[in-house]
């Protein structure tokens, strides 16, 4: 069987659970993955025969992805911000839209950190720490906190600081119960924001294999991590800190008004790549 055979048969055995672009992209990943092929290689190279030994890994690969299973967690792998991760089903898969956010924080720190300024930064809920670590790999002269309230998580985390070779200080805590001495100049967060109602209209396997730990909050309180980090940063940003969000796009005006009503300044509301309200970043007004 060569490449091109093998998706096509992809594409028929996953035919009722993804539209064969989708497909294809799976495809091209798990090619990069098992011959380290490139997607212009993979065309290209349509016509190679796949050896015995690469057949059974695609094979593999196959079989697990009929159960729904992302092909992230199937590989253990993703690129997140042109950056290797590992992920499990104890964190979320990192996101595209997560990846705006990131470089809405880069742009807005990048003048301190040229300048030679020692950034403080903490990512609250990091989950696979593609947050915090693709800003310390940008933002090198910073010093990166990384909160998250799951141990499994955290242990993801830091291999994946070791992995990208970073430095990051991760914190095991509740960001409702945590409280510190430190301030920090930039607080970050994407924070479970998808209210139970909305889970009906999720695809199937991000039910079956995600962590609803770091996806869902109460119907009757959908912003209920973002009082608390706000809370929270109102304490421990410093004068002038900027405290940024990604957001429920459902939830937009109320995150901006809860905002607003706890005093942050210049909040600002960006739309991600779908034209859907996604982020958000506020400032904590200087103290006089």
């Amino acid at each position: 069987m060569n490449l091109k055979e093998l998706l096509q048969h992809f594409t028929i055995q996953l035919q009722n659970i993804y539209g064969a672009e989708e497909v294809s992209s799976i495809f091209y990943i798990t090619a990069d993955h098992i011959s380290g092929f490139s997607r212009a290689d993979t065309i290209l190279k349509g016509s190679e025969v796949v050896s015995g030994q690469q057949l059974a890994a695609y094979l593999k690969v196959l079989e697990a992805l009929k159960t729904g299973k992302p092909i992230q967690y199937v590989l253990g792998e993703t690129v997140f911000y042109g950056l290797p991760f590992k992920v499990s089903p104890a964190v979320l898969i990192p996101r595209p839209e997560t990846e705006e956010l990131v470089e809405w924080v880069i742009e807005s720190s990048s003048l301190a950190d040229i300048t030679g300024a020692s950034l403080r930064i903490i990512d609250i809920g990091t989950g696979s720490g593609c947050i915090a670590i693709s800003l310390k790999k940008n933002l090198p002269l910073s010093q990166v906190f990384a909160l998250d309230i799951s141990e499994d998580a955290i242990d993801i985390a830091t291999a994946n600081s070791s992995l990208n070779q970073v430095d990051i200080e991760f914190l095991k805590a509740d960001i409702r119960e945590f409280s510190t001495e430190q301030k920090f100049d930039v607080i970050v967060s994407n924070p479970p924001y998808i209210t139970e109602k909305e889970e009906e209209e999720m695809h199937d396997n991000v039910l079956a294999h995600e962590p609803h730990l770091a996806l869902f909050v109460p119907n009757e309180k959908p912003l209920m991590f973002y009082e608390a980090i706000a809370d929270f940063a109102w304490v421990s940003l410093s004068d002038m800190g900027l405290l940024f969000f990604e957001i429920n796009e459902h939830y937009a005006k109320e995150t901006i008004e809860m905002l607003a009503a706890k005093s942050f300044t210049n909040i600002e509301l960006r739309k991600d790549m779908q034209g859907k309200d996604r982020m958000i970043k506020c400032e904590r007004a200087r103290l006089y």
